[in-house]
């Protein structure tokens, strides 16, 4: 088992902040499909050494779903998402305990920083990072090897935590200290790699981590 981390990173979509808002604004079923659509085809550009924005391939996907003004309406709701209940209580813990923590996202470090400055929770993070300028979406090794370097840490003293075992997965194969949320999937997937803590919200995800050996 891993170290106790010395900072953690959060991935953002859905693991801090739901998706529910994009949902309500489109068709029945769509976000679902739509959301997995840009995930697959991010994928599959990190996997052939590729790379194009989230908003590029966000808007492309949802434009066979609906017409290209609204679809801009909706990409702008991104901005404006709601926490999850368990975030602050998370990331207000990691301060108590001097852990800093950040988010690395595939989507955008400025959208991030709108929703956590409109959700109050920006003075909890101490920066906001984006495979965009890693040029690879996670689950790649790269993202996660650039926010060590950013925070000054070796990926071992690195925490990241996701509601989503591909992220738990792609990190913890890049060596960093994995905590993994059961609050969307219900359980981690078989035959990826095991995460160094499980728990059912964030909170229990972050005690987890602080409770293993220094």
């Amino acid at each position: 088992m891993n170290r106790r981390p010395a900072a953690v990173a959060f991935d953002v979509n859905e693991t801090l902040f739901s998706l529910d808002r994009l949902a309500r604004e489109l068709p029945d079923g769509v976000l679902d499909i739509w959301f997995a659509r840009v995930l697959r085809d991010g994928f599959a550009l990190a996997a052939t050494g590729r790379f194009r924005p989230f908003r590029e391939l966000a808007a492309t996907h949802l434009r066979s779903f609906i017409d290209g003004a609204e679809a801009e309406r909706v990409l702008g709701l991104f901005g404006v998402l709601e926490p999850h209940g368990d975030v602050r209580p998370a990331l207000e813990r990691l301060r108590d305990a001097g852990v800093p923590a950040v988010t690395l996202t595939n989507g955008h470090a400025e959208t991030t920083r709108s929703m956590l400055a409109a959700s109050g929770l920006a003075d909890l993070v101490a920066d906001c990072l984006s495979v965009d300028d890693a040029g690879l979406w996670k689950p790649r090794p790269e993202p996660y090897h650039h926010a060590a370097r950013t925070l000054g840490v070796e990926p071992g003293r690195l925490g990241m935590v996701a509601v989503h075992s591909w992220d738990v997965h792609g990190a913890a194969c890049a060596g960093l200290v994995t905590g993994y949320c059961r609050r969307l999937e219900g359980r981690f997937v078989e035959g990826f790699t095991r995460p160094d803590v499980t728990g059912d919200t964030l909170g229990e995800v972050v005690e987890g981590l602080l409770a293993l050996p220094a």
